[in-house]
């Protein structure tokens, strides 16, 4: 079943951010969340995350509602990757990952052989196994956005949220890192700004707008031209490439 949200509704600052919004990541697929700029996707990630709780509705993971979950439970289930996650402390990559194995130790503990077995294939999965003793600020924007993904694999979860994780990396890294993503095992939520990375790497997409959930489907139903222009306010043409059969859009000055 996987996660759910039902009607949530959450408010900041007096202001309502999210006004009954509702999605189902389906298991093994890459749910793509797009809007634009405060329309509301950090927020619904978070709650999402359980680290903030619904004013209304719920999140639900296999029907159970997470509040009724430890917070330890959850990060057993679902990692997030948060948009500006950075640490100035001198620590080696193998420490940044090797956090995500907290939520499986008990307290006091140290590693035991399945948590470094786990850091070892976390590093693995996103090509920086070589990089395991090197210092977390000698690594570039794209690397240490790979280390944040070994540090969620390392926790093991089922489901894996992602806020804008392609920020600030240049096209050839945004590129490897959504491929690497929709290359997990794992169901996946992740908001992006780009939408031809939406339409390429994501199996469904869900549009928000004010807080609200305006449309849902896969990329070919969501991103018609109606759309672009009612709520990205942009002028495109919307086909489909010749070169690998995916939607492609097209921006017109």
């Amino acid at each position: 079943m996987s996660i759910k949200a039902k009607n949530l509704i959450w408010s900041a600052g007096g202001k309502r951010i999210l006004n009954g919004v509702s999605l189902e990541a389906r298991p093994g697929q890459m749910l793509g969340l797009l809007g634009p700029n405060g329309s509301g996707k950090s927020s619904l990630l978070r709650l999402l995350a359980g680290l903030r709780q619904p004013a209304e509705g719920k999140v639900t993971l296999d029907g159970r509602d997470m509040r009724q979950l430890s917070r330890k439970a959850i990060a057993r289930r679902v990692a997030l990757v948060e948009q500006h996650a950075a640490t100035e402390s001198a620590v080696r990559v193998r420490d940044v990952v090797a956090l995500g194995r907290i939520p499986h130790q008990a307290m006091l503990a140290g590693a035991t052989h399945a948590d470094v077995e786990a850091v070892d294939a976390a590093l693995a999965r996103v090509g920086m196994q070589d990089r395991d003793k090197q210092l977390w600020q000698s690594l570039s924007g794209g690397e240490r956005q790979r280390v944040h993904i070994a540090r969620a694999l390392a926790q093991a979860p089922r489901e894996l949220l992602l806020d804008e994780p392609t920020n600030h990396l240049d096209i050839q890294h945004q590129i490897e890192l959504l491929r690497l993503v929709s290359e997990l095992k794992l169901t996946s939520v992740v908001a992006l700004h780009d939408l031809n990375h939406a339409a390429m790497f994501c199996d469904r997409l869900m549009v928000m707008d004010g807080g609200r959930l305006v449309a849902e489907g896969t990329p070919a139903e969501v991103l018609t031209e109606a759309l672009l222009a009612e709520i990205f306010r942009v002028k495109a043409r919307v086909d489909v490439s010749p070169h690998h059969g995916r939607l492609q859009i097209h921006y017109l000055i």
